[in-house]
């Protein structure tokens, strides 16, 4: 039994981790960093990123949102650049 209970309050947890991930738009997203000019103040906006790409001084921040991705570039403190599109996996 309590296998079970462990296991299940794992999956809720994995659960609501995704929801919180992707529960948010484009929309919403692009809207709270609004005025977010340095990498810091981006992520107190928006929290940590789905994914990191660093390319010498310049990263790639990718927030995953329930209707595609928001791509912000950093370079150096400076947040310089956005983009938002469908989401960057394949569609088989």
């Amino acid at each position: 039994m309590k296998r079970t209970r462990l296991g299940s309050a794992v999956a809720a947890m994995a659960l609501l981790a995704l929801t919180a991930c992707g529960g948010q738009s484009k929309e919403d997203i692009v809207e709270k960093a609004r005025g977010a000019s340095t990498r810091d103040k981006l992520e107190k906006a928006l929290g940590q990123p789905s994914d990191i790409v660093k390319v010498g001084p310049m990263e790639r921040w990718t927030y995953k949102a329930s209707n595609g991705e928001v791509v912000f570039v950093i370079i150096g403190d400076a947040v310089t650049l956005q983009h938002t599109g469908p989401s960057g996996e394949k569609k088989k």
